[in-house]
């Protein structure tokens, strides 16, 4: 068995007019994040850290923003067909851990639902999902609330990696 980490990052502009879906939960706020898809950064961060754990490339190469099929796509069926990705290259995801940068909303109120819906799409317990909050403290563009973004990192369990491996010998 081999371990893999990947990490991911995401970030987007807040606009009125568009409804916030953050880690696949809608979050009641007066802006929503401007983006190809619905916008969740969370998911978005999840995604391109489990690509990078498979060295499958980046969410631009499978999910193309020039593709009108992912236009207003809900994150979570981007999640899914990663998930996929992962199944075929023998990954099974062991933990992952998201850090959420925004001024507002408070996301206190939605962190545990958030682990919930996020654990279920990757297939792992609540407990090896972790969902952290912070803000940049009144600076730059997300400090002043014009953009939220996502950090997440993932370790994932390839279990063909040795198999494979040894077949190109």
């Amino acid at each position: 068995m081999s371990a893999r980490v990947g990490f991911g990052f995401d970030l987007h502009r807040l606009v009125q007019g568009r409804r916030l879906r953050l880690g696949g939960v809608a979050v009641p706020s007066a802006k929503g994040l401007l983006g190809h898809s619905d916008g969740d950064v969370v998911l978005h961060a999840v995604a391109s850290a489990l690509l990078g754990a498979i060295g499958a490339g980046d969410l631009g190469q499978h999910f193309s923003d020039r593709d009108p099929r992912w236009r207003g796509a809900d994150s979570r069926t981007l999640v899914a067909a990663v998930m996929q990705l992962v199944r075929r290259a023998g990954g099974r995801v062991e933990n992952v851990d998201v850090t959420i940068v925004a001024e507002a909303p408070r996301l206190e109120p939605y962190k545990v639902v958030m682990r919930s819906a996020m654990a279920a799409l990757v297939g792992v317990p609540a407990a090896r999902m972790n969902v952290k909050a912070t803000t940049f403290e009144g600076l730059g563009p997300i400090g002043r609330g014009q953009a939220i973004a996502a950090y997440a990192v993932v370790a994932v369990e390839l279990r063909a990696a040795r198999r494979r491996a040894r077949s190109r010998r």
